[in-house]
């Protein structure tokens, strides 16, 4: 009889199993209490450290049983389950579990205890931790790639290919990437971080590395994880030319997977889908802009798949936090493979930049409102008015006119100034420069600026005729042109909002480093009318890489090593922290209570009348086609509901316009900021290898963490953790390690939910 602890332990796994696509209770699937005969451990069994242990207690030990065994779809052994009480952590019981799998010759061992599990492939490395048993399908895949494989170390790294028709040759840092891929993959290490400037071809070389994995047989499923929709249009693009050969497509939130070669999907959308994969499924996961990808919420996704892990990023070494070093096994807290960007400069990878001189400088102090953060509405109201606006466009339109041949001798006349992308502070800010620009060039009729953010009808239909056809000249934008947006032709980028976050001005200004042979691109200009390059140092001869070297006066920027750094997302942060939602090309402010309300009586309202919301009701899947008509008509509603807006209304980093969708037909709920906090927490748990002792105090210093916002170390000290003796169990877990671990949850578990 099993003991209590172990039959509740089984019936989770049971469950975990159902979850994986097995079936408990088809004998031909899964087997339980299968009688092994023992076969002594060979001496040299470099995987399990005292073989001659485990062979005298296989020698000592009578008839003994495995507690499952998984099989293929003809009947072969795959794997042994060894099961075991909660209490126990399963990673000790590897050398109870290897003679059974080796008597049986199933090639692979779980170990689960009802909540952890892990994977042992034990001819090719040790056990490590996944988010759920493999499927069937999985493990005979993993067979397979096994037989048919190819030794990657004998198979060239071909030096030309094929990309939009014409012939583009890889360029030695890509081939040095490849290569040291090629390392990582060959010596079992199962993560791997790439840093390269923008504009350098992380995309193709992506692309190209998963050609070659493909063609080797070491991957059959790929995922391309990217958070923003221009982004997966253009990875998408990319992989359907390069590779013609193999299947792909976009998976969309309301869609149905395709069980194609290669998925591509957005972080957002793969945050309400994970569960449904195993984690298995994917070879391969390569992750774009991964220093963002990997916290919190947005890590659980990633986590969840037990795949070799690409993350890419153009975010300087510096400034990536140590939790990306972690996850992607990097030592000594630097990228795997890395290339600056000063080099990609001298070697003319990338165009350089000037900055433009003698235009107005408006003054950019850091502005603070009743003791808030930056307020990017506050800020335009402050500093920008109808006669500033419309100097700035003036000054940039003249000097864009008299230097765009110099900049790219190959335009004509009529394409001049070239295609400029123009920095605004907020929606009503961009409207405003746009028609300014439309103003002073009526020939072509309202058509010379466009606006392209959230809440503009068909954004990425705007983005595609900006870069392919004559007009717009000009694309006016909040956020959406700042990261992840390719055009070659970009010739000026003005900057008309402060910036004080080093990696979004590095991103910014990469926008224009992309070289054009076709125009004779040799360089850009950057219009900076708020004295941003001052601030970090920058300048046309030392350009600012986030290593403090930039030559400017930019009094306590980071540039001279002065000033805290400042992230990212911290205007993402400050909008959760108001009450309003700013919607529509004017900014009008909705309270954020009251927008959920209108959103929730739209959808509620519609669930008959719409067929779409209709089809959503019901549980089926959209067609693409569906998906993107319904998020068109529902931001051409007055109130603009986008994806972006609501995430602000419900305060939440995550969710597609279907989880909205959902949410509002009381489908589903939108997680508490309690509830996201607990699914990061047991993310980022996964990712550790706690003992269960160390994980339940943990867990005790997460509950103060919701409570605060954060963990304070002087919170040990204070009740109630003081009554139970806090400090000493502390010290006897966790010893010095205790401050690295506090911040690192704060970072991965706290932030991403403040």
């Amino acid at each position: 009889m099993l003991n209590p602890s172990e039959a509740d332990a089984r019936i989770n796994i049971d469950q975990l199993l159902r979850e994986a696509g097995w079936d408990p209770a088809d004998k031909q699937q899964v087997r339980t209490e299968v009688p092994v005969s023992l076969v002594p451990v060979p001496l040299n069994f470099g995987e399990v450290a005292d073989a001659a242990e485990i062979n005298a207690d296989i020698l000592k030990s009578g008839p003994k049983r495995a507690d499952y065994v998984l099989h293929s779809s003809d009947g072969r052994p795959l794997a042994v389950i060894e099961a075991k009480k909660n209490a126990i952590d399963p990673y000790r019981a590897k050398n109870q579990a290897l003679p059974y799998a080796r008597s049986i010759d199933a090639p692979f061992i779980f170990l689960s205890n009802g909540d952890a599990i892990y994977f042992w492939d034990y001819h090719n490395g040790d056990a490590r931790p996944v988010a759920s048993f493999y499927s069937q399908r999985d493990l005979e895949r993993l067979i397979s790639q096994r037989k048919n494989s190819k030794d990657l170390s004998l198979i060239p790294i071909e030096e030309e290919y094929i990309r939009a028709g014409e012939v583009r040759f890889l360029r030695p840092y890509q081939t040095d990437c490849m290569s040291a891929l090629d390392s990582a993959f060959l010596l079992g290490k199962r993560r791997f971080l790439i840093e390269l400037p923008t504009g350098t071809g992380k995309t193709d070389l992506t692309v190209l590395y998963i050609k070659r994995l493909l063609e080797a047989g070491h991957a059959e499923r790929i995922l391309i994880l990217v958070d923003r929709e221009s982004l997966a249009k253009q990875a998408l693009e990319t992989i359907q030319d390069l590779l013609p050969g193999y299947s792909s497509y976009w998976l969309k939130a309301g869609t149905a997977p395709q069980h194609k070669q290669i998925t591509v999907c957005l972080l957002q959308t793969m945050m309400s889908r994970f569960r449904s994969f195993s984690s298995g499924y994917f070879d391969l996961v390569a992750t774009d802009e991964a220093h963002r990808s990997i916290y919190g919420a947005w890590r659980a996704s990633l986590d969840h798949f037990d795949a070799f892990h690409i993350g890419l990023t153009a975010t300087p070494a510096q400034y990536i936090e140590r939790n990306t070093y972690q996850f992607y096994q990097c030592e000594n807290d630097q990228p795997d493979f890395s290339y600056p960007i000063e080099e990609a400069f001298k070697n003319k990878y990338l165009v350089p930049y000037k900055f433009a001189e003698g235009i107005t400088e408006l003054l950019s102090d850091p502005f603070e409102e009743n003791g808030e953060e930056y307020n990017p509405s506050e800020f335009e109201r402050r500093w920008t008015n109808p006669a500033t606006n419309e100097l700035m466009m003036k000054e940039f339109d003249r000097l864009s006119h008299e230097n765009f041949k110099e900049l790219a001798p190959g335009l004509t006349d009529k394409d001049s100034p070239g295609k400029s992308i123009v920095f605004a502070i907020t929606k009503n800010h961009a409207t405003r420069l746009a028609k300014i620009l439309n103003d002073l060039h009526p020939e072509a009729k309202g058509n010379y600026a466009e606006v392209i953010t959230s809440d503009v009808a068909d954004a990425q239909g705007l983005i595609r005729k900006f870069k392919r056809d004559p007009y717009p000249r000009v694309a006016v934008s909040v956020g959406m042109l700042d990261t992840g947006f390719d055009c070659r032709e970009v010739l000026h980028l003005v900057m008309c909002r402060r910036v004080r976050s080093p990696i979004l001005y590095q991103q910014m200004r990469g926008r224009g480093t992309r070289t054009a042979p076709h125009i004779k691109k040799k360089g850009f200009v950057i219009y900076d009318f708020f004295k941003n390059h001052d601030y970090f140092g920058d300048t046309d001869d030392h350009p600012f890489t986030g290593t403090g070297m930039g030559s400017g006066s930019g009094g306590d920027g980071p540039g001279s090593g002065g000033s805290p750094l400042i992230e990212l997302d911290r205007d993402d942060r400050w909008r959760e922290r108001v009450t309003y939602v700013e919607v529509g090309p004017e900014d009008v402010r909705i309270d954020k209570n009251e927008y959920r309300s209108r959103w929730e009586e739209t959808i509620s309202a519609a669930q008959t009348s719409d067929p779409i919301i209709a089809k959503i009701k019901s549980g089926e899947d959209l067609t693409d086609e569906e998906q993107d008509e319904l998020s068109r008509r529902l931001n051409e509603n007055e109130n603009y509901f986008n994806e972006e807006n609501l995430r602000n209304a419900y305060k939440t980093p995550i969710g597609t316009i279907i989880d909205f969708i959902r949410a509002a037909l009381g489908m589903v709920k939108v997680k508490s900021r309690e509830e996201q906090v607990d699914e990061n927490f047991r993310a980022w748990l996964v990712s550790h290898q706690f003992t269960q002792e160390q994980a339940s105090f943990l867990s005790l210093l997460k509950n103060r963490g919701i409570a605060n916002g954060h963990i304070e170390l002087s919170e040990l000290f204070e009740p109630p953790l003081i009554h139970s003796n806090a400090p000493e169990k502390v010290q006897q877990l966790f010893g010095p390690d205790i401050k690295e671990i506090v911040a690192e949850m704060n970072s991965s578990v706290f932030e991403a939910t403040a």
